[in-house]
């Protein structure tokens, strides 16, 4: 297949300009004669050690945001007195608390609902209490100081907060010993030994994370014996991708197949996890014939993968494969985090060249504006994503490790400082799940696909504006017009829902969206309970359908007038996709071989398997 090449539009030079190289020259001598590109990588060269160091992080980004909050700060008064006055009326609540009401429930400070950190009843006795009120105390303070400064810009404003927030979660009473009541109970009730086990505990996972090996208990849930076993053959092996064919478990079957495309910056069996919560094997279970693309985990040699190369590779050669088994029959396609954004854009692209290929897609905490990326997006400007393309030049890709870096610093609270606290202090070592362990199976990333990733959908936003380019054609997403399941996560940091739901104003498809309870992996890990089923966790989503024509909604405005349903959003989607399907009929051959398709290797395949 010919190598795509990807690109947003080019704005017009301005007036009085020439360019050259791709940048416009303002002036009247001669142009720039090329020689900066020339003897870019001498940049790269020179700073990429740096990146290292500093773990992927600008140090010029860091800088300008605290320049910019603190000059400002000092240049407002109005703003200072908020705060001088501020700290008298709360330094004077929790003295008043602590010298008459040492031991009462009517603390001056409430933690935030999804901070548990001193939920434990050991935290309500004197003097724990006095340090969870000193704590929340500053966290009030700071969270006042970092917000609402004037003149700050909007990204600074969030990096300075997000920074305060990082200094706090590591100077929080619940991280030391001797400020934690429940680990001093525990040691002195096993004499020490918790802290002998968590001093092992923490050898053991700093061995670990050096040698890049899984975390303790992973060994524990084994891709093709106890993850990814819903049987199935792998139909097609390119460079870049594998496609796997799930064999029938009903009778009959919808005549319409789906595809999944997974993300390729995770691997693919979070959709076929274990039985119980697979959704692969669900979709079977319903009686569909399930595709699904498993993406190799890409090396060095790999750096010059772009991200045209996985739509042509991938969706492209996948539809191509799938119409052999099935011809002329549109296809049910899903796609979860970025491959649902690569879903969007190969939607768009073959909404006038393939219009028949797809008959709905679904896509699951899935970005295509990328205005309000949540707290990712304090990660991605200008010099931000320069200093992390030094860093990739050198590397070649982006390693797992250092993009597993900056999702747990998104969460330190839950997935750095509270571990901690279990393992090396507390000496637990608390059985992983099989959705943990598929979570520290990572994968990196191209350089060239991750480095384009990032300009033309983070920092120009290029897909919801038109102006993103495949084959040399801008894309518009109001050329979708196949029906659309669109889910978000409330809990998702990594594709926030209100960003996910800005599609509906970007196409007139008809749009179902659902809301569903959890995160960016739980709240699509999401299964029915099973009657009887015992364990099974509460769920609830929210659900609405909207058509061209009708007004458009805010994404609070949508939250307040939508009712909660209790219930796995897996249940509708599957009424969905039966409404939109033909009546059934005998289930496909597995492969083509006659067109090429011979089932070549049992699945889960070999790609997944890549360390």
């Amino acid at each position: 297949m010919d190598t795509r090449t990807l690109q947003t539009e080019a704005a017009p030079p301005l007036a009085g300009t020439r360019e050259r190289g791709g940048s416009a020259w303002l002036g009247h001598g001669p142009a720039p004669s090329g020689v900066f590109e020339q003897y870019r990588d001498i940049d790269r060269l020179m700073l990429a050690p740096l990146t290292q160091l500093t773990g992927g992080l600008a140090p010029a980004t860091l800088t300008a945001a605290a320049m910019d909050w603190w000059t400002h700060l000092l240049a407002s008064p109005a703003k200072q007195l908020e705060l001088a006055d501020l700290a008298v009326r709360a330094s004077g609540q929790l003295a008043g608390w602590a010298w008459t009401d040492g031991d009462n429930k009517a603390y001056p400070f409430e933690p935030l609902p999804q901070d548990k950190r001193f939920a434990a009843p050991p935290w309500q006795h004197w003097p724990f209490n006095l340090c969870v009120q000193a704590f929340l105390l500053a966290q009030h303070a700071w969270q006042h100081a970092t917000s609402g400064v004037p003149g700050v810009t909007r990204h600074h404003e969030e990096m300075v907060a997000f920074g305060a927030r990082q200094w706090l979660d590591l100077l929080s009473p619940s991280n030391c010993l001797w400020t934690n009541p429940v680990v001093l109970e525990r040691t002195l009730g096993e004499g020490g030994a918790n802290l002998v086990r968590g001093a092992w505990h923490a050898i053991e996972d700093q061995l670990r994370e050096t040698i890049e090996l899984p975390p303790a208990g992973a060994e524990d849930y084994q891709v093709g014996k106890n993850l990814a076993v819903t049987p199935g053959r792998v139909i097609l092996r390119n460079r870049l991708a594998e496609l796997i064919q799930y064999e029938p478990g009903t009778a009959k079957t919808r005549p319409e197949p789906l595809l999944l495309v997974p993300a390729w910056i995770m691997k693919y069996y979070v959709l076929d996890l274990s039985p119980h919560n697979s959704l692969v094997k669900a979709l079977v279970d319903q009686g569909f014939t399930v595709f699904c693309l498993s993406w190799k985990n890409p090396g060095p040699e790999d750096r010059d993968t772009s991200f045209a190369d996985y739509f042509s590779l991938g969706i492209e050669a996948a539809l191509d494969a799938v119409d052999k088994i099935l011809p002329r029959q549109g296809v049910h396609a899903l796609g979860y985090c970025l491959g649902g954004t690569l879903l969007a854009i190969a939607a768009a692209s073959m909404a006038r060249s393939r219009p028949l290929a797809l008959k709905t897609i679904t896509l699951l905490a899935a970005q295509t504006d990328f205005t309000d990326p949540g707290e990712l997006g304090l990660f991605v400007d200008e010099g931000q994503v320069e200093f992390l393309d030094r860093l990739m030049w050198r590397q070649g890709v982006l390693k797992s490790q250092q993009m597993r870096g900056t999702l747990q610093m998104m969460r330190s609270q839950d997935l750095i400082w509270s571990y901690r606290v279990i393992n090396h202090l507390m000496g637990e070592r608390r059985p992983l799940s099989d959705l943990m362990a598929w979570n520290a199976d990572g994968t990196r990333l191209p350089y060239r696909m991750h480095s384009q990733y990032l300009r033309s959908l983070f920092l120009e936003n290029a897909l919801a504006r038109g102006q993103f380019r495949l084959e040399g054609r801008a894309l518009n997403l109001a050329d979708i017009k196949v029906p659309i399941f669109n889910v978000g996560a409330v809990q998702d940091h990594v594709a926030p829902w209100r960003s996910v739901f800005k599609l509906h104003a970007l196409t007139d498809a008809p749009q179902t969206f659902a809301l569903t309870a959890g995160g960016h992996n739980v709240g699509i890990v999401n299964p029915p309970a099973k009657p009887g089923q015992a364990g099974a966790r509460t769920t609830s989503h929210r659900i609405a359908r909207w058509n061209a024509g009708d007004r458009l909604l805010t994404p609070d405005d949508w939250l307040a007038a939508m009712p909660q349903q209790d219930g796995s959003w897996w249940t509708p989607w599957f009424e969905w996709l039966h409404r939109h399907s033909s009546p059934w009929r005998r289930p496909p051959a597995m492969g083509a071989p006659r067109a090429g398709l011979q089932p070549v290797q049992a699945a889960p395949g070999s790609y997944v398997l890549e360390r």
